[in-house]
């Protein structure tokens, strides 16, 4: 997936949906694997918040992407606090 999100970029544009997915995919991927490090949990906070930020603007709020996204956020954080409080990395 970290190759194939600047050619989506590229191909279809900053703000396709399509971009939006992959980048939504990417930081589910990292956030959810259980051998990830601090710098994957911050790369997928990362991520969802730009992937949120686009699907606002480019779709409305309340679509239902966004909203799939912004609870992958809340989710990506929650286990990046949790890993930062166990490692003492806070």
């Amino acid at each position: 997936m970290r190759k194939t999100l600047p050619v989506a970029q590229r191909v279809l544009g900053a703000s396709s949906e399509v971009k939006i997915r992959i980048l939504r995919s990417y930081a589910k991927a990292l956030f959810e694997d259980g051998d990830a490090t601090l710098d994957d949990l911050c790369e997928a906070v990362t991520k969802l918040e730009d992937a949120e930020r686009t699907a606002r603007r480019v779709m409305g709020g309340e679509h239902p992407l966004a909203a799939r996204i912004e609870h992958n956020l809340r989710m990506a954080r929650a286990v990046l606090r949790a890993r930062e409080a166990s490692t003492g990395s806070a």
